[in-house]
């Protein structure tokens, strides 16, 4: 029987590549398959309408005699386009999306079948939430969820199916998901963003957090994949020496895409344009078969849909193109990680983007009240953001091949850095008039001219400002968005309400006028958060050495940085602002402090696996056949075999040393594993983190030296240089 190595190796020479070829304009087929405004508008009532309209721009409850009629209309465009089941669509703290199809039809009394859906079906479902992550709020045997419809996120038709977004909630009322906490913190955005708008425009009613995200992958053959049981079952290779080539040449980075990729980007592309997912830039990023895709922005919650679905269309694409994505951070050693950049900002009812400067003072004074406000709110609650981007597979890519380190800190660019130092000078108290024609033409009018040529960014800052928004960098490929966007919403809207109520003081009570209350405010600001703001180089200990003089916090794992999210003073940040309770914050890290024992445990045991059933065998198989060498040699030449055969003997007692030290870190990464398992949640995941997860390096180490020492035809595994340079 061949090697399933090579009998992938086979597979992928013979793979064709039909070209399909593209017809039409993209924007004819856009959002064709979403039950949007337009579909809305033609197949609904007049009022029903102007109901959802009002209901999602104000977040007014929809009345059953809306929901009836929007089913309805729903349920005739659904069908007319062929759908013959409809499901709740949610997110589910599992990181993946969650479904329950049931059929539109229906058995009536006398027998005959007819296609049902109302308002009731269209607005809650009770799908069993047992088995899904609930952090302690529910006992097993307590089933009973709900789902309940987001009118703001358009429902969709992919195949045949209805898919209705909606959020997730436990029988006693808490979320069991990642849309719930979003609404709310986007709610809590719009209202304080909105009251400090109108400082400068009377006329903003609303306003609405923006992403653009940005997701990186990397693609590989699935036979090639298949051939990998660390791929298979952690997303990862857990093993493999590096390619001679790797990144070091940067020919990948925006170079040409491969035929056979572009031609799966271009059908993925189109699957997503049906659905609205307004898919807009496509490129070879940094490492080997690593790319990347990204849209243009769209209001947070519904890119935040748009992002989870695009990751299940990804998948099921890619299975009718032979290819195997990865979103694990870190799929490969030694390459650059994949990470999901969150682009965010805040744009008015009235057509402005908050943090983009203008061409007047006014317009950039309110650019600078948001912008030092975002600043501030991440000085003060940056072990929070921390926080939210922690997981076992971000652990392996921060700090490493450009990514941004773990250490938050804020880049603006040394052009801003001169704005914020001038503001700084502002007098206490009231400006005199040379101050403010000063800060007016030399400071806060000259912006835009600076912003011109400031648009270099910094690879290695977690969160950068880039011209018009802040770039989360450090958020994880396989992240859900909702989750650092919840983080971010809130502690801006926190932010955002604190400021306020200090302008108004200085207004009211020390009687200064609104362009000196601002302006001193933000001067306490900048001097407040300059310690966060960075503009050098995120990597090694001279940053490390710094950002602890200046009191950043450096939590390096997931266990370190998930204490912050169940602190005093996270908890009271998401009580008071009505986002999370106390309970549900507790479960919230439950449930990833287990998700992140459990991965390691699978990659665990997984390279346990594989070591001794795939990588032990072949060595002492190639070792036998040098073996075998060795005495023929002896027979053939006597003593003199001693120097003609000194290179595989030298061999043979390497590969008996990797042997020995495999079947002790084996043995001793099992036991760790077992003691582990027997400690308390919060005790386990440390002890997975400090204890088990060092073996899993150390097997790797003298996996892959074996790699380097027996032959090619019998290694079992696909190779780095296969897997990363054949598409």
């Amino acid at each position: 029987m061949p090697i399933l190595r090579f009998q992938a190796l086979h597979d992928v020479q013979h793979r064709s590549v039909d070209i399909p070829k593209e017809e039409g304009r993209r924007s004819s087929s856009y959002n064709m398959n979403v039950f949007g405004e337009q579909s809305m508008r033609q197949h609904l009532p007049k009022s029903a309408f102007e109901n959802v309209v009002h209901a999602i721009d104000k977040g007014h409850k929809i009345d059953r005699i809306t929901a009836d009629a929007v089913a309805t209309g729903m349920k005739t465009w659904a069908l007319d386009k062929g759908a013959t089941h409809y499901t709740h669509w949610f997110q589910p703290l599992t990181g993946a999306t969650a479904e329950k199809h049931d059929a539109f039809f229906e058995i009536t009394t006398d027998g005959h079948v007819i296609e049902k859906f109302d308002g009731a079906q269209l607005v809650q479902q009770e799908p069993d939430a047992s088995s899904f992550p609930n952090g302690g709020i529910r006992n097993t045997f307590e089933a009973r969820g709900y789902t309940a419809w987001d009118p703001t996120s358009p429902a969709f038709i992919y195949d045949t199916t209805l898919c209705i977004p909606t959020v997730f909630v436990a029988y006693t009322g808490e979320a069991l998901d990642y849309k719930t906490p979003l609404l709310k913190a986007l709610q809590e955005i719009d209202t304080a963003a909105t009251d400090v708008a109108r400082y400068f425009d009377k006329n903003v009613s609303k306003v609405q957090a923006t992403l653009g995200w940005e997701q990186e992958f990397f693609l590989i053959d699935s036979a090639l994949a298949a051939a990998r049981p660390d791929i298979t079952l952690t997303g990862r290779t857990l093993l493999g020496h590096a390619s001679a080539k790797g990144q070091q040449l940067d020919d990948h980075y925006f170079g040409s895409i491969p035929t056979r990729v572009l031609t799966y980007l271009k059908d993925l592309e189109q699957e997503c344009l049906v659905l609205g997912i307004p898919i807009k830039t496509r490129h070879n990023e940094v490492a080997p078969n690593q790319f990347e895709i990204a849209p243009i922005f769209e209001e947070a919650n519904l890119a935040v849909d748009h992002n989870s679905l695009l990751m299940d269309i990804m998948e099921k694409v890619a299975e009718r193109h032979y290819f195997k994505v990865l979103f694990h951070e870190k799929p490969f050693e030694g390459v650059n990680g994949s990470g999901k950049h969150n682009n965010w900002s805040l744009a008015t009812d009235t057509g402005v983007n908050l943090l983009s400067p203008g061409s007047t003072p006014m317009k950039n004074l309110q650019f600078l009240t948001f912008f030092i406000n975002t600043i501030k709110a991440v000085q003060v609650y940056e072990e929070l953001l921390r926080a939210s981007i922690a997981s076992a597979g971000n652990d392996h890519r921060l700090g490493a091949n450009e990514a941004p380190p773990g250490i938050l800190s804020v880049f603006i660019g040394s052009q801003l850095t001169q704005v914020l130092d001038e503001l700084e000078k502002v007098t206490d108290g009231k400006l005199s008039p040379q101050e403010k024609t000063d800060l007016k033409l030399n400071v806060v009018g000259k912006i835009p001219e600076i912003l011109l040529d400031n648009t270099d960014r910094n690879r290695t800052s977690p969160f950068a400002f880039t011209g018009n928004k802040f770039e989360f960098r450090a958020v994880g490929a396989t992240a859900n968005c909702a989750h650092p966007m919840t983080v971010l919403n809130a502690i801006v809207a926190n932010q955002l309400k604190s400021f306020k109520k200090e302008v108004d003081i200085l207004i009211n009570e020390s009687s200064m006028k609104k362009d000196d209350a601002i302006f001193n405010t933000l001067r306490e600001y900048i001097k407040e958060s300059k310690h966060i703001r960075f503009e050098g180089d995120g990597y090694g200990e001279t940053w490390e050495k710094e950002a602890k003089k200046r009191g950043l916090s450096h939590n390096r794992n997931t266990p370190d940085a998930l204490e912050e999210k169940i602190s005093s003073r996270a908890i009271a940040l998401f009580e008071s602002l009505g986002i999370m309770n106390a309970v549900e914050i507790q479960a919230r890290y439950e449930i990833e402090i287990e998700e992140y024992i459990k991965r390691i445990q699978i990659e665990s045991r997984v390279l346990g696996d594989v070591a001794r059933n795939h990588i032990i065998p072949t060595a002492l198989r190639y070792q036998n056949v040098l073996i075998t060498n060795v005495k023929g040699l002896k027979d053939i030449y006597g003593d003199d075999y001693l120097l003609l055969a000194k290179e595989q003997m030298t061999i043979i007692k390497e590969i008996s040393a990797h042997i020995d030290a495999l079947h002790e870190y084996i043995t001793d990464m099992t036991e760790a594993r077992k003691k582990a398992n027997q400690m308390k949640l919060v005790l386990k995941s440390k002890s997975y983190c400090k204890k088990v997860l060092p073996y899993i390096n150390k097997i790797r180490r003298h996996c892959d030296k074996l790699e380097l020492l027996i032959e090619d035809e019998l290694w079992p595994l696909p190779k780095y240089r296969e897997l990363l340079f054949i598409n």
